[in-house]
């Protein structure tokens, strides 16, 4: 592909997962609408969004060109006009619908709009609605006439306040919707790099002190007395289904789309795998195995022997379907158990998997794959110190002649 030479390719599914694949033409060379070729085969894929891409340099740069067959190929025919006529490309006229012209392109309400049509198709209903809020707030702040080759840092800086002052949102609220906004920009070419790890931003106008902070807070987990006593009164149900949270450091969809498949009762192994037949996708693709207790698996073993066996699910709904209530469970048994519900949530069993595991001398990048984290840092969040008898008899001893 030379560096005046735009290709169109459609991001579909495939069940190695989301997958770019390039189109198929009409004679007359227009795109044919939803038909891409996949292994030198076309192929109906109604789903999913265009995508222009050409070379930069040596660097391969891809935007959206929406939904429509149509509006592909005019943003092919646009960028290749621009890249001939020797016009730059930059941060806020890139791919977002705006051309040599001077015509401003997609409002931030249009391209929002295309955007979760596409986030409903591809991504899990959670991630969906997190982008809808986020958005929303976007368009509220901004203006959904405003138009995307007119966003600038004002617009990014504003916004932030406007998560502050006027939702009233906590730090971390504001630093993960800047984000999902972040995110929706730069798939529609408007592009604004992350600080690095020194806090950098090379992109002109952007700061690194303009990117929301937060306090880098330890994560929460269960102190062994409260899950005594949270265990203690539970139903037999109810202890299962939060050991094997405790037990196993799994999220909350991975449970709920465990597989007896994914058992190996023999071995003491637990897996996350993905499932096509319920078009899920454990996070980041990534597949992983997981050790787990004798205690877990001799309790495993006693509920699938009176499970349905019909259902290939762990803990399936009446109908065979993902148990979608845990969490209203969870506050219930905290609440019969006499303890605060606000207290207990199910990533709090993660945290509290991820550190023990660490204070019980498994080695970090062990779990880090137990857990199914893509990067080590975000498994050095669960490092914090130890503090069993053994750490409070040396303090005791250290300080035990201070008066």
């Amino acid at each position: 592909m030379g560096n005046k030479v735009v290709s169109v390719s459609k991001r579909i599914k495939t069940p190695e997962g989301l997958r770019y694949r390039p189109v198929v033409r009409n004679a007359n060379g227009r795109i044919k609408q939803d038909a891409v070729l996949v292994n030198d085969t076309e192929e109906r894929h109604p789903e999913g969004s265009y995508y222009i891409s050409w070379l930069e340099g040596r660097k391969l740069r891809r935007v959206a060109a929406g939904r429509d067959a149509s509006e592909a190929y005019n943003a092919q025919l646009r960028r290749e006009q621009e890249l001939a006529s020797g016009i730059p490309v930059n941060g806020n006229n890139n791919g977002n619908g705006s051309n040599s012209n001077g015509h401003p392109g997609r409002t931030v309400a249009e391209a929002k709009q295309a955007y979760l049509a596409e986030v409903k198709i591809t991504k899990k209903p959670k991630t969906y609605a997190a982008y809808s809020k986020s958005l929303a707030y976007f368009e509220e702040s901004v203006g959904g006439s405003t138009f995307l080759s007119q966003i600038n840092r004002t617009h990014l800086v504003n916004f932030r306040g406007f998560l502050r002052d006027e939702k009233e949102l906590s730090q971390r609220s504001v630093l993960n919707k800047f984000e999902n906004v972040v995110t929706f920009l730069g798939n529609q070419g408007v592009v604004v790099l992350r600080p690095n790890k020194k806090g950098e931003m090379t992109v002109a106008g952007i700061n690194p002190e303009d990117w929301p902070q937060t306090v880098d807070e330890l994560p929460e987990i269960y102190e062994q007395e409260e899950l005594d006593q949270l265990f203690a009164s539970a139903t037999a149900d109810e202890k299962l289904w939060f050991q094997f949270f405790l037990m196993t450091g799994m999220r909350e969809q991975e449970v709920q789309h465990a597989y007896w498949s994914d058992l190996n009762l023999q071995h003491a192994i637990m897996r996350v795998t993905y499932k096509p037949d319920r078009n899920w996708t454990p996070k980041a693709y990534k597949e992983r195995e997981i050790p787990i207790p004798q205690q877990l698996v001799e309790a495993l073993r006693a509920h699938k022997a009176k499970s349905n066996r019909t259902c290939n699910l762990i803990f399936p709904t009446a109908g065979c379907n993902p148990k979608l209530d845990f969490l209203d469970c969870l506050k219930r048994a905290a609440e019969r158990a006499k303890l605060n519900p606000d207290d207990f949530y199910l990533h709090k069993f993660r945290a509290t998997f991820a550190t023990w595991s660490l204070w019980g001398g498994v080695d970090i990048r062990t779990v880090q794959s137990w857990l199914g984290h893509s990067d080590l840092e975000s498994t050095m969040r669960y490092v914090r110190p130890a503090r069993n008898a053994a750490v409070r008899s040396k303090v005791n001893e250290i300080f035990g002649g201070a008066q």
